[in-house]
This record gives structure tokens, C-alpha cells and sequence, in this order.
């Protein structure tokens, strides 16, 4: 795998740097555990819109799911 150019807003790095001397974690882990929540909440926000978008289209009444159906 190819290494990544990554660039930090120098708050975040000095509050990466505090939590990882409070918490006594090591910045790395701290990154990995941050990315994994954030990684586990977009995909629930996708697998959301994707039900939503299921429901939309099943989304008709009765009588617009029946309108212009002829039974005989």
C-alpha cells in the first residue's frame, strides 16, 4: 500500500497530541479508533438513506398502487 499524504489543522494535532498524554494512548490509536467510529456511523447513515429510498419507491396507498389496474 502506497503512503498517504495526510494534513492536520495544527488544533487538531495539539488536541491529538493532549488526549494521547490524558488518555495515555498512542496518536496512531487514537486515529484508528476515531476513524473506525466515524467509518460505523456513515455506513448506518448510508444503510438509512438506502431503506428510505426502498420505502420511497413502495411508497403508494392502496388505491394508487391499484389506479388504472383492471381486474376481471
Amino acid at each position: 500500500m502506497e503512503p498517504m499524504d495526510i494534513s492536520l489543522r495544527q488544533s487538531t494535532v495539539e488536541s491529538l497530541l493532549a488526549f494521547s498524554e490524558i488518555l495515555k494512548k498512542d496518536v496512531n490509536t487514537i486515529l484508528e479508533e476515531a476513524l473506525e467510529q466515524y467509518f460505523e456511523a456513515e455506513q448506518q447513515k448510508l444503510l438509512e438513506k438506502n431503506r428510505e429510498d426502498e420505502n420511497a419507491m413502495t411508497n403508494l396507498d392502496y388505491d394508487e398502487f391499484w389506479d388504472g389496474v383492471d381486474i376481471e
